[in-house]
């Protein structure tokens, strides 16, 4: 059995798979519908308007429905009076009378409709495949048929004198199949019912006179009775193409039954189920019965043999129901906890691939395949298996062009080959039956023109024999090898569980080594440099000497994968076909209908092999990973040529290539003005930003505008942007330190025109126009500070008259103090652009702009004539306070021009042979450029890492909780902020250059030496490490020790919080990490407990039971000794002396050190043996062993279920699940993670 979906819940009655989508309903005991996607293994929906069992539901073949048949609990409670006054309570359950059957519909996630008729529990229910009718089967001894259409019960099957278990529909014919505890099974022909064409309102007029005594059906007859059963028979149903019928009974056989136009008989029984047969059905696409019991097993058997093929079994739980999908090869199987979704045998093709040939098995038959020409050939017949049981059939190929040899391999008899020698002249017929040679061995692969290596598992070597199936040579393994791949000629690739090698058999010897996940499938790049290495839900792509290159993490299973021409590896998991970039960059290229095995790429088509071994050839749009691998190879040229002529876009695109650096490619994929002016600011193009911001013209925007102006230094955007924005505060600096006085002297004006004080001020300090301060002053009312100013500064006059103004107050002025003017000193550079850093156009630009050199130019004159949009305040007089609108909308320019007279531009008369200097066009070709900054180390440091700390030193926190959420479960954070901060400002050091400059960053590497080259970068330096937690975990054990519980809960917590942010080198190292999370996990919930037990003041009883369990927590003996002291004692001063005594045998087995312990045990011990027993039951059995939950700290016995956190490995009950985990308050309980990664050795 093949398991690939499983649930957990209440006791599963009812099972049906949808048509075409990956969908399933169970129906469950407590009343529920669930709806899962069983590939994706999510929940998708439920549904409980039910209020009691679901013993029955169905999907429509075709419509968005699905029907469902329950029954409804009416609880009665009873109180009986004795004459003695003691009242008992009964609580009596009966069956309500009203039995329901509703039809759904699930996009609208709503009941359409309620079918009432039925008098009793309804069992199963099933929608016909062509009319619009249900069949019910019910415990009130009837079979319904309604037409849900017009909601009517059209039939009443009656005949039956016992509860009526199932009832189905022929897949084909008009007839109906049941089965009841009346030991009989029927067959019933609706072929009248069929042949009456009926409308809703014939079904209306017919509702009076159908069955007219109930009893008296006319529509639907009896066909057969098939008697044989010695108890009730639980289900029956219709094979799907032959006339066959099998059923299962409670005398725990399987009957066969054939039937014919006249009568029914019975074939054969199968015998071998321990208990009540549930369930029983024909397999949809093979000569199977598949059949299950209360016995908790399932069991397979030969339809045609008629002998059992496999068994398989639960440890506690009864099956049910059973589900057949209608096209695909899977079953469904319902127990008393969940259900599970399963196949009996693997459906992957055995291929092989040989230049322009696949060379593959179907059908018992070797095939081939020719791409060129897709034609299909027969070549030979493959020998059947001949043991009785499943998965016995091809699993792997592999083929040797040069001696047209084939090697196939099962699983039979513990794996085993046969090689096969394809004739010449074989090709076309297929009917030349070849004598295989055989011989025993986990794999076998050719590994040289006439050679092929066979593994040899008990020995651990592999047997290199020639086509005569003779040994020629045995090597042993470096490893323990469970699988051999083909690694090129004379090596092999040996697979561990934890890793693989390649191996040279020639010279014995290790060319490679990689640890990985366990390995399922082996893909080579055509040249042979290049491997990819398919696990179940990852793939690691490595060269030819297994150097990691790239790890691809999936949800869900991967299927197959090939190389491309271009070097990238296409691959499909069950609902996608994908592409990785040699860098791991992945992406979607097509989604799947049902799953694929790639077997060759050509260009834009993917040749590939489905489940029924036929060959598909799938176009694929290769647009955009090849343009990614274009970007990624620097191949800049066809970037171009492809932006320019294909339909690339999307929002996952643009981030994309924002990501890699590259937003200046970015602007040219988007139509919105917001995101292309977000792409323009982050490439440094300012004009298309200023194009942008036109058109958005909000206030935000031009700001952003004007501080990346700023930073490059145009001056002329800077003002634009300020004018844009009214910023008058920015822009007057902005004219001050460019010395444009003019405008500064507006500026003024408009202030003035605002009644904006010290705005105003502000201006004319930075004209150092004295009179207008004074001025500003004294109308402020500022008579003292105008005084002064006018005195300072020689303005005698406008001083004496403010003096006569302020009579007796006029300010004093220091003696000896000698005044000078405060006048700003004059900028540098006057107009224009002042020289920074130039932002480099990128590659892309001059080949994308569609602006062109002309605009450039065009754009570099309206920069330096100010932009035409200069504060004009010739009319300030007349313009109202705080109306300034149309003093910035107006241009001045002209009018200056016109007092001016133009430009004096006149000619010279200079000699003919002047030679003039030529200058270059552009003004700014002098200005110092920028060279292109290399990748930041904190990049390159994600880029090589696995290690979730290193992802965080590097300051990119969000790749390393994804990490940390996929490697361990963890979805909490919020504990772990604080050592984000302190790994990432730990990595780095801060030098300041000088005043004006920015911090400089600089990385901190780990291991450092002089010696080492500059140019390669090692990890990041980290301020955790393993020796720091050994000295907490032992200021832990001493606060333990002391009693002092909160503070060893907080050290230990510390500890717990802090181990997924370390990184340690060796795989020692890993163990002992691995070692202290169990340690700390265990003094965690035993101090959780103990502090709990001490808030329980009230609750002596769970007092006890809390003690008790923290003796059972693996702690160091000095404190399992004080806990078996602490619970000895609780338990005592409780008289539970029972349990008491049991806590002092087993401190006096620890052999205390302390005498008075031993005293106080041995004391104990005496006083007990007199009176051994306990006042209070306790929740506890030390005979048992036991985990005790984090969340709710009871104990889970051996035996009960149970889930666990990913992290921490602690124990919870299961409705825990989903829940945050509460002795890390880290991870998910129940969620899954591939495990802790904390060391590159588990990584290379």
């Amino acid at each position: 059995m093949l398991t690939k979906f499983e649930t957990k819940s209440n006791r599963v009655k009812g099972l049906s798979f949808h048509a075409k989508r990956p969908w399933i309903l169970a129906s469950l005991h407590s009343g529920v519908i669930q709806l899962w996607d069983y590939r994706m293994g999510t929940l998708i929906d439920r549904f409980d308007e039910h209020d009691g069992p679901v013993r029955g539901v169905h999907f429509h073949k075709s419509q968005p429905l699905f029907v469902s048949g329950g029954l409804i609990y009416i609880q009665f409670r009873c109180y009986i009076f004795c004459c003695c006054n003691v009242r008992f309570k009964l609580t009596l359950i009966f069956a309500g009378d009203d039995y329901k059957i509703k039809v759904w519909n699930y996009k609208l996630h709503r009941c359409l409709f309620t079918l009432l008729g039925h008098l009793d529990y309804i069992r199963t229910v099933q929608f016909h495949h062509e009319s619009p009718w249900i069949v019910s089967a019910s415990d009130d001894q009837t079979i319904r048929i309604w037409n849900w259409q017009s909601r009517t019960c059209i039939s009443v099957l009656t005949g039956h004198n016992h509860y009526v278990m199932c009832a189905s529909f022929h897949p084909k014919e008009d007839l109906v199949v049941s089965a009841s505890l009346d030991q009989t099974v029927r067959v019933w022909d609706i072929g009248a019912l069929r042949k009456k064409t009926v409308s809703p309102a014939d079904d209306v007029l017919r509702l009076s006179q159908m069955n007219t005594d109930f009893f008296g059906g006319v529509d639907a007859v009896v066909k057969y009775v098939l008697e044989g059963h010695d108890r009730g028979v639980n289900w029956a149903s219709f094979h799907p193409t032959l006339p066959l019928i099998v059923s299962g009974a409670d005398d725990r056989q399987v009957k066969i039954w054939r039937m014919n136009d006249t009568k029914a008989w019975e074939v054969d029984t199968l015998r071998g189920h321990m208990n009540n047969v549930s369930c029983v059905l024909f397999h949809s696409r093979q000569d199977i019965i598949v059949s299950n019991s209360e016995d908790k097993s399932i069991r397979v058997w030969d339809a045609t043999k008629r002998t059992g093929l496999q068994t398989f079994r639960r440890e506690h739980d009864r099956f049910w129901i059973l589900s057949a999908h209608p096209e695909m090869n899977l079953l469904a199987a319902g127990h008393d906890s969940g259900m599970i979704v399963f196949k009996l045998e693997r459906e992957r093709p055995a291929f092989s691939v040989s230049g322009e040939s696949l060379f593959y098995v179907k059908d018992r038959f070797l095939r081939a395949f020719e791409y060129s020409t897709q034609k299909d050939t027969q070549l030979i017949p493959i020998r059947r298996p001949g043991s009785n049981s499943l998965n016995q059939g091809p699993r792997t190929l592999s083929y040797s062009p040069t001696e047209n040899a084939v090697l196939v391999c099962s699983d039979m008899d513990g794996g085993s080959y046969e090689l096969y020698v394809v004739p010449k002249d074989s090709y076309g017929r297929g009917d030349t039956v070849q004598e295989a040679k055989r011989g025993v061995g986990g794999s076998a692969v050719f590994v040289a023109r006439n050679r092929f290596a066979v593994l040899e598992k008990s020995s651990n070597q592999v047997l290199v024999k020639n086509l005569k199936n003779e040994i020629v040579k045995k090597s042993p393994l470096p490893i323990a090898t469970d699988a051999i791949f083909y690694a090129g000629t004379g090596n092999l690739l040996c697979r561990a569980e934890d890793r693989v090698v390649i191996f040279d058999l020639q010279q014995r010897i290790v060319l490679g080594d990689l640890q990985t996940s366990f390995v399922r499938y082996v893909v080579w790049s055509q040249d042979m440099e290049s491997v990819a290495l398919l696990s179940k839900h990852s793939i690691v792509i490595a060269d030819k000497k297994l150097v990691h290159r790239c790890t691809l993490h999936e949800t869900i299973r991967v299927k197959s994968g090939a190389w491309d021409d271009n070097g990238v590896f296409i691959y499909t998991t069950l609902t996608h076909i994908k592409y990785c970039l040699p860098n791991g960059d992945s992406g979607i290229i097509k989604t799947l209908d049902v799953p694929v095995y790639i077997t060759k790429i050509y260009g834009s088509t993917i040749f590939c092999l489905d489940r029924d071994g036929k060959n598909r050839p799938i176009i694929i749009d290769s647009t955009e990973y090849i343009f990614k691998l274009s970007l990624l190879r620097k191949r800049y040229d066809q970037v171009m040529s492809m932006i320019k002529n294909s339909e690339l876009c999307g929002q996952a695109m643009i981030a994309y290539l924002q990501q890699k650096g590259f937003p200046q490619v970015a602007l040219y994929f988007v139509k919105d003005e917001r995101t292309r002016f977000n792409l323009a600011l982050e490439s440094g193009n300012i004009e298309k930003a200023l194009e942008s911001a036109k058109k958005i013209d909000e206030k935000d925007h031009w700001y952003r505008l004007g501080v990346e102006a700023l930073r490059q230094g145009n001056a002329g955007i800077v003002e634009y942007a300020y004018q844009k924005t009214k910023n008058f505060e920015r822009l007057s600096f902005h004219y001050l330190i460019t010395g444009n006085l003019d405008k500064l002297s507006k500026m003024m004006k408009i202030a003035e025109v605002k009644n904006d004080i010290m705005g105003q001020f502000h201006d004319a300090l930075y004209l150092g126009d004295i009179r207008e301060r004074v001025k500003i002053l004294e109308n402020a009312g500022h008579l003292p500070l105008a005084y002064i100013t006018a005195s300072v500064h020689g303005l005698h006059d406008i001083a004496e008259r403010l003096a006569a103004e302020l009579g007796n107050n006029v300010p004093s002025l220091p003696e000896g103090k000698k005044s000078s003017v405060l006048i700003p000193p004059s900028p540098v550079l006057c107009a224009g652009d002042w020289p920074l850093l130039m932002v480099s156009k990128g590659i892309f630009e001059g080949g994308l702009d569609d602006t062109g050199r002309d605009a450039d130019e065009d754009y570099e004159e309206a920069a330096d004539a100010d932009w035409g949009e200069a504060l004009d305040i010739g009319e300030v007089d007349n313009i109202q306070n705080g109306d300034i609108s149309m003093v910035l909308d107006e241009d001045d320019v002209h009018e200056e021009n016109e007092e001016e007279g133009g430009w004096d531009l006149e000619d010279l008369e200079l000699p003919p042979d002047a030679e003039t200097p030529k200058t270059t066009s552009n003004a700014r070709s002098s200005v110092f450029v920028a060279p292109t900054p290399g990748m930041p180390v904190s990049q390159i440091w994600v880029q090589r890492s696995s290690l979730a700390a290193e992802h965080a030193a590097a300051g990119n926190f969000d790749t390393a909780m994804r990490l940390l959420s996929r490697q361990l479960g963890i979805q909490n954070f919020t504990p772990l902020k604080t050592l984000f901060i302190d790994l990432h400002m730990g990595s780095q050091t801060y030098l300041r250059a000088f005043t004006s400059a920015p911090v400089i960053s600089i990385a901190v590497e780990r291991n450092w030496n002089e010696s080492a080259s500059p140019n390669v970068r090692g990890p990041p330096a980290l301020v955790f490490n393993f020796s720091q937690l050994e000295e907490k975990l032992k200021a832990g054990f001493k606060a333990t020790t002391a009693g002092k519980f909160t503070e060893a809960l907080r050290l230990f917590l510390s500890i717990i919080h802090t181990i997924p942010l370390i990184v340690v080198e060796t795989r020692r190292e890993v163990d002992e990490v691995k070692e202290l999370i169990v340690i700390v996990k265990e003094y965690v919930l035993g101090l959780q407990m103990e502090l709990k037990r001490r808030e329980l003041r009230e609750n002596p009883i769970r007092q006890q039971e809390l003690a008790a369990y923290f003796t059972h927590c693996s702690l160091q003996l000095p404190h399992k000794r004080l806990a078996l002291a602490n619970a000895m004692t609780v338990c005592f001063k409780a008289q539970n002396l029972s349990t008491a005594a049991h806590f002092a045998r087993q401190l006096l087995e620890t052999n205390p050190s302390n005498e008075n312990q031993a005293q106080k045990a041995r004391q104990v011990l005496q006083a007990a043996e007199r009176n051994m027993r306990d006042a209070a039951q306790l929740n506890y059995d030390f005979r048992n062993p036991f985990v005790v939950c984090g969340a709710t700290y009871v104990p889970i016995y051996r035996g009960q279920k149970d889930v666990t956190c990913p992290y921490c490995t602690t124990h919870f009950v299961p409705t825990q699940q989903g829940q945050l985990c509460t002795i890390c308050d880290l991870a998910v309980v129940g969620s899954d993670a591939s495990g802790l990664l904390c060391s590159p050795s588990q990584v290379r």
